[in-house]
């Protein structure tokens, strides 16, 4: 502790963070790097593999899309008029009824000089291996445009291109984060998401072999050649994996294997991101709310500890506003008459995440936008339209009114998965072992301690809980209000903190404190509620954390050994279970607040 009192804080991240690898996996990006490092790469979180498989599947984890019903599209429409009440903006019938003749719109020339440089267009990834003679630094540039002959010879040539011997015919292996998103539909190439809602993307059609698979070679790609750390240099580094709360033990050990066992770090050690979240942001106490791409997830902290019984999980986030977003102005008759299709051109997600960041925010009023969309079409060059935008302020306001966001169905993972009982932590959720009562319950504790762990897995479940029908608001409420003591609820209301990706909505944060003061009963003696500003970008704030937390572990008691793992796993009693991370949390608040 004295040597914490005096040293510099950028001393120790130099010396002790230069070999520690902090990995912040989600749903759609992961965000990784050096704990020495001021921020983190972040990296979509997809890997497009080369298919000869006929018919081709363009998305595998999505091939079961379930489409909107009557009730859900009513649903929709009742959620549009409450929102444009509380905008002060006409109702979805009104708007409709003034736009009976479609608005004109524009095809322009793509190179168009007053485009502004956030509606460019995305370039058609080359899928073909790179010329032995090209230069490395086009080989490794992650922006390879597809040339429209190299397209033409694609659809013509398939068959025997494997044939002719020439490199710039060889399709590449593996391609991967947003190269592989903008591989064309006409290419052959499946593209697979290993992690989505939350959870290790497993179904009949994506076994668990498969994920295992994906994640591996899409971590081993970033650490190769992007951090630049080979396979045979990783056993000098150590590696820390801050979690979403989502995830479940059994994923949590499959995750730990990867990163000991094949990806060859020499330590390993498991945080949770809600807890690393406030570590990040210099707080012992508050509500942290994780907005993610597919989940957001409220849980409480206090005194460095995490509350259990206050994790409320949602499944929507940022690619749900945009799949609204695209809803509403076809709505509106303002979307060109282009094949917009999310399911199987993930680049037309690409295009909704961008348009939806720059133009989307929460105020009242009317709010229109005019800018450029784009069609993409079979490897073709990009088509640009002009258009005006409408109701820009609807689609982030399906955070408090859900029904309008509709989120996906996806086929729940295999029961026999769920029920592999060779768990890291199976001895630690049975009755017969107690915890000491010194101890934090720890890391992902929302189930019940005596009951197998997976009947109540949160997301997949064949009847959802109640609580994760609710909005933004009610979720922050019911979390905060379950701790059960005024003192701390009083504190928690007025330390809320939104982390993630949706976090930087423009207008979100007074949103969040007005909605949330509302939903509070009447019977509650709470009159104030507050959301803190985040010290850094709230999309990194938990891999912070966890850099912070990796640092400043000088006992390294929690850390797992790569060779311990291999052979044994984790046993009772040899005190290196993730659970027990109470000293650590005690030492990490100590140096943030001092």
């Amino acid at each position: 502790m004295d040597y914490l009192k005096s040293v510099v804080p950028s001393h120790l991240f130099s010396e002790r963070g230069s070999n520690i690898v902090v990995i912040n996996p989600g749903s759609a990006n992961i965000r990784i790097g050096l704990a020495s490092q001021d921020s983190p790469l972040e990296f979509p979180h997809c890997i497009a593999r080369h298919t000869t498989q006929v018919p081709k599947i363009n998305v595998q984890d999505q091939m079961l899309n379930t489409p909107v019903t009557t009730a859900q599209y009513m649903e929709r429409e009742k959620a549009y008029d409450k929102i444009a009440t509380a905008l002060k903006i006409p109702f979805l019938d009104e708007e409709i009824a003034k736009n009976s003749f479609p608005r004109k719109m524009g095809r322009i020339d793509g190179n168009n000089p007053q485009n502004s440089r956030k509606e460019a267009a995305f370039d058609w990834t080359d899928v073909y291996v790179k010329d032995s003679n090209s230069s490395p630094a086009l080989e490794s540039s992650e922006d390879r445009a597809t040339t429209k002959e190299a397209m033409d010879q694609d659809q013509h040539d398939d068959a025997n291109a494997e044939e002719l011997g020439s490199s710039k015919h060889q399709y590449r292996e593996f391609i991967f984060g947003e190269e592989a998103l903008k591989v064309s539909p006409m290419a052959p190439y499946t593209l697979r998401r290993p992690i989505r809602r939350g959870h290790l993307n497993i179904s009949q059609h994506y076994p668990m072999q498969q994920v295992y698979e994906d994640v591996l070679a899409i971590w081993d790609f970033i650490l190769t050649e992007k951090l630049h750390i080979p396979l045979s240099e990783r056993s000098m580094y150590s590696a820390l994996l801050v979690l979403p709360e989502t995830f479940d033990s059994r994923e949590i050990k499959e995750l730990l294997s990867i990163v000991l066992r094949d990806l060859h770090f020499s330590f390993a050690v498991v945080h949770q991101e809600g807890l690393a979240a406030a570590f990040g942001n210099g707080l012992s106490t508050g509500c942290i709310v994780s907005m993610g791409a597919q989940v957001t997830s409220v849980i409480c902290i206090e005194d460095g500890v995490a509350l259990p019984t206050t994790q409320k999980t949602l499944p929507f986030g940022g690619e749900d506003i945009s799949r609204c977003l695209l809803w509403t102005q076809r709505h509106h008759q303002t979307w060109p008459q282009i094949r917009t299709d999310l399911y199987t051109k993930p680049i037309d997600l690409l295009m909704l995440n961008r348009l939806k960041e720059s133009y989307c925010e929460i105020k009242e009023g009317k709010l229109e936008a005019v800018t450029v969309v784009h069609s993409y079409e079979d490897g073709m060059p990009a088509g640009s339209h002009k258009t005006s935008l409408t109701a820009l302020n609807v689609p982030p306001m399906g955070l408090f009114h859900p029904m309008l966001l509709v989120p996906d169905a996806y086929p729940p993972p295999p029961r026999v998965w769920f029920l592999d009982y060779e768990d890291m932590l199976e001895d630690t959720w049975h009755m017969e072992y107690p915890r000491r009562p010194e101890m934090s319950e720890g890391l992902y504790p929302s189930m019940n301690v005596g009951y197998p762990m997976w009947d109540s897995y949160p997301v997949y479940a064949a009847k959802p809980k109640k609580e994760e029908k609710v909005g933004l608001a009610e979720a922050i409420m019911r979390s905060i209000l379950s701790t059960g003591r005024l003192d701390l609820q009083r504190k928690l209301f007025s330390s809320i903190q939104l982390i993630g990706g949706v976090a930087l909505t423009r207008g979100l944060i007074p949103a969040v404190e007005e909605r949330v003061l509302l939903a509070i009963p009447s019977t509650e003696a709470i009159d104030r509620v507050e959301v803190l500003q985040s010290r850094g970008n709230p999309t990194f704030v938990p891999w912070k954390g966890g850099a912070i937390l990796g640092i400043l572990d000088f006992a390294r008691d929690g850390w797992l050994r790569r060779d311990e793992w291999i052979q044994n796993g984790v046993r009772v009693g040899k005190g290196r279970k993730y659970k027990d991370s109470h000293f650590l949390e005690a030492q990490a608040m100590y140096y943030i607040n001092s």
